[in-house]
């Protein structure tokens, strides 16, 4: 069963009855922006991507934002799951809600939930309430996490792999169908590539609001490469000094 029929069972009800390996290719991509220290250190993406544990859960709950804390997870430094919405928006996988509580794919690091919080106030603006990803967390393909070891992406924790989005109205906009692909594509600014459909416009218009605000490190759309055809890669990492939009 592929991802896009398990994001058709939470689109359609009923429906179903129930690594990046690209690192060289980051850094050698021709949209690679990389803003001087100072600018990139006052970003948001950059604060909450380096914030201690303790920082993490101070701001988490100085926010309100709905948690629940998680045992040790080999690989993520703060794992915890969402609770609740987040700026009204629900932010759950494509598997079936039964499954949702115990499921690895539902965990992310405390860092990644302040990003979404971010991001979550722009889809809130734009009318949407629901949000569907892929996964989270995810355990690496290799070799597990040694005992103190932090990962990142998703064995980290630190990136999501968002799908679908529903509006208040109902209707459903889905990266797959509505922002097709054309690999090397630029997403945003004044050369950015210009969606014919409503709601692929309004997918790019969120990717592009989240862009200038420098909430994430690294979103990858469909315009990266084949395998991101069906969903926007959006992380955050520790260290890093440098954003991808492509």
């Amino acid at each position: 069963m592929t991802r896009w029929q398990l994001l058709l069972g939470i689109l359609v009800p009923g429906l179903l009855g129930v690594g990046l390996g690209e690192g060289r290719a980051l850094a050698a991509n021709k949209y690679l922006e990389i803003p001087p220290v100072t600018e990139a250190e006052d970003t948001r993406a950059y604060r909450y991507a380096n914030l201690t544990n303790e920082q993490t859960l101070a701001e988490l709950d100085r926010r309100g934002i709905p948690y629940l804390r998680e045992q040790p997870v080999p690989g993520v430094r703060l794992p915890i799951r969402l609770a609740g919405r987040l700026q009204g928006v629900w932010i759950h996988s494509v598997l079936p809600a039964e499954q949702r509580k115990t499921t690895p794919f539902e965990i992310l690091d405390g860092r990644l939930a302040l990003a979404l919080d971010d991001l979550c106030a722009i889809l809130r603006a734009h009318g949407f309430v629901e949000a569907v990803h892929f996964t989270m967390y995810r355990p690496p393909h290799e070799e597990p996490a040694r005992p103190g070891e932090f990962l990142h992406r998703h064995p980290g924790g630190m990136a999501i792999d968002l799908g679908a989005l529903k509006k208040d109205t109902g209707h459903w906009v889905a990266v797959g169908p509505h922002w097709p692909s054309q690999i090397g594509a630029k997403s945003c600014g004044p050369e950015g590539r210009k969606l014919q459909g409503r709601r692929g416009r309004e997918l790019l218009s969120v990717a592009c609001e989240a862009s200038d605000l420098r909430i994430f490190h690294y979103m990858l759309t469909p315009h990266f490469d084949e395998a991101h055809a069906d969903h926007l890669h959006l992380e955050i990492k520790a260290g890093v000094k440098w954003f991808l939009v492509n």
